[in-house]
């Protein structure tokens, strides 16, 4: 099987288990939203659970999974006991230096606040909740981070079921929070916080009994001065600041949004969930499956393959967030209403949720594509272009969103992560070109407006049938409704590409009739 299609098949089992963990994801917002809706409580939740996101954005889907795979792969084909020895480090190395961060980060959790939501400090109830909450949370950052490396090591090896299935985990355990915890705290929201920690010990362990058949049952081993440890750790904090340029503008946002009406920070949390789930079923489940293969690809020194690979991960994102991001601005406010507006979430949150949502869609294929750029980079070891990049991109997410937040609201805000991803894009495709020469991206771009013209066609047909979706008051009948507007709109998408001469539909299709690997 060619490698196009291996890809495409891990990026299948990937992105299955990530359906699955997104679906376990929507059915927790939707607990929270029922039980909180955008109210004050909801409010510092989501300040205080954005900070140990954010690291988990950083370690699992970030900075240790790219500076790892890459270093652990070209290590792997040297010498594998030499490999197996540098997991031992990394995780007793890991141990010591999160619990001090832990510590840390729960004596500083009112600076932290004060960071990320200065607006919460003219409400000191809110303000202490949210630092409560913050110290409750933080230690689960230990947690992800020892799950991120044994997911590492696991897409290394070219595992990639256990780790996309790890977050089903997390949800359960915010999904318990929400329905049950929350009955035996005071205040409630404090369920939801311990929720979180129960989630992360399981997504730690489930783990465990998939690294021992490979032989990589890590075991106490102190030897930080390493010469594979010291580099894989010399590239993670640029490695993390990077690729999670996205998250570093939500956060910005965040500390923006404290500043405008109770509820700002409930729409934009609830919006950027439903960007979250397109983002991680597709971009970063592909993302995950090339990086091994571009890291090989770079080890071996074969800069053809390593361009083809690139390309196609490129076009195949492209594939499948061009039509989510029409898809998502035509269909905002049902889906809003439908997987939100109950309980105490009220229909004008919902209104002001939807709106949000059109504005961060807009953003999705840049976001998505920056993290195939990103892997890119760091499989060829070279973390220094991207933090530039990046630190431009947050430059130009502040400017927006000062220039767009009075006006537009929160709506200014998520337009301007929007825009700053676009911006992030294009200036890591110039970099890149400079790097390692044409990159061929005539094909590429030709694709995409195709694609492009596909999704708007479908986007059409979606706006004109929308009207149609059931105004029954039962919830089973509307999701019945959406579901099969999104089964039409990916019909006529596939049809339309098929028409326009898509190469990848072809493949798709080929692919599909093959057997799985």
């Amino acid at each position: 099987m060619s490698e196009k299609n291996k890809i495409a098949k891990r990026a299948g089992v990937v992105g299955g288990w990530t359906m699955i963990s997104r679906v376990f994801g929507l059915l927790r917002d939707m607990a929270i939203a029922n039980a909180f809706g955008s109210k004050q409580t909801a409010d510092a939740f989501f300040v205080a659970f954005r900070i140990p996101n954010l690291l988990r954005r950083l370690f699992a889907e970030g900075a240790l999974t790219i500076s790892f795979v890459p270093i652990f792969t070209e290590t792997l084909k040297r010498d594998r006991e030499e490999a197996r020895r540098v997991v031992d480090i990394s995780f007793s190395l890991m141990v010591v230096v999160l619990t001090g961060v832990s510590i840390v980060g729960i004596l500083v959790a009112p600076w932290l606040v004060r960071l990320t939501a200065w607006g919460f400090t003219r409400d000191p109830e809110k303000f202490a909740l949210t630092v409560f909450l913050t110290r409750v949370m933080f230690p689960y950052i230990l947690l992800i981070s020892l799950a991120a490396l044994a997911m590492g090591v696991l897409n290394s090896l070219k595992h990639f079921a256990s780790p996309a299935a790890a977050s089903i985990f997390m949800n359960i355990g915010i999904i318990a929070g929400a329905l049950w915890f929350t009955h035996w705290f005071h205040p409630p929201i404090l369920g939801l916080a311990v929720g979180v920690m129960v989630g992360g010990v399981m997504q730690l362990a489930c783990h465990f009994p998939y690294l021992k058949p490979f032989g990589f049952w890590p075991r106490l081993a102190w030897d930080p001065k390493h010469p594979v440890v010291k580099k894989v750790m010399g590239m993670m904090l640029p490695a993390a600041y990077g690729a999670a340029v996205y998250q570093f503008n939500v956060i910005v946002i965040t500390l923006l949004a404290s500043f405008l009406p109770t509820g700002s920070v409930s729409y934009l949390w609830y919006a950027d969930r439903i960007m979250e789930f397109p983002l991680g079923v597709f971009a970063i489940s592909l993302a995950t499956v090339v990086l091994p293969s571009l890291s090989d690809h770079a080890a071996d020194q074969d800069h053809e393959a390593f361009k083809e690979t690139f390309r196609y991960g490129l076009r195949f994102v492209l594939l499948i967030t061009l039509p989510a991001m029409v898809g998502m601005i035509v269909l905002s406010h049902p889906i809003i209403h439908i997987l939100f507006q109950h309980g105490s979430f009220t229909e004008l949150a919902s209104e002001k949720t939807s709106q949000a949502l059109i504005c961060y869609a807009l953003g999705l294929p840049f976001i998505a594509a920056v993290r195939m750029t990103s892997n890119a980079f760091f499989a060829l070891q070279d973390s220094k272009q991207p933090v530039r990049v990046a630190n431009q991109s947050v430059l130009v997410n502040i400017v927006f969103c000062l220039l767009l937040m009075w006006p537009l609201k929160h709506n200014g805000l998520a337009l301007a992560v929007s825009i700053a991803s676009a911006y992030n894009l294009i200036m890591h495709l110039v970099h890149f070109r400079k790097k390692v020469g044409l990159l061929g991206l005539k094909k590429v771009f030709s694709a995409s407006l195709r694609m492009a013209l596909g999704a708007l066609l479908m986007g059409f047909i979606l706006f004109y049938l929308q009207r149609f979706i059931s105004q029954d008051q039962r919830l089973m009948s509307q999701v019945l409704s959406l579901s099969c507007l999104v089964m039409i709109g990916m019909v006529c998408y596939f049809v339309f590409l098929r028409l326009l001469g898509v190469e990848e539909v072809k493949n798709l299709r080929a692919l599909l009739r093959k057997k799985r690997v």
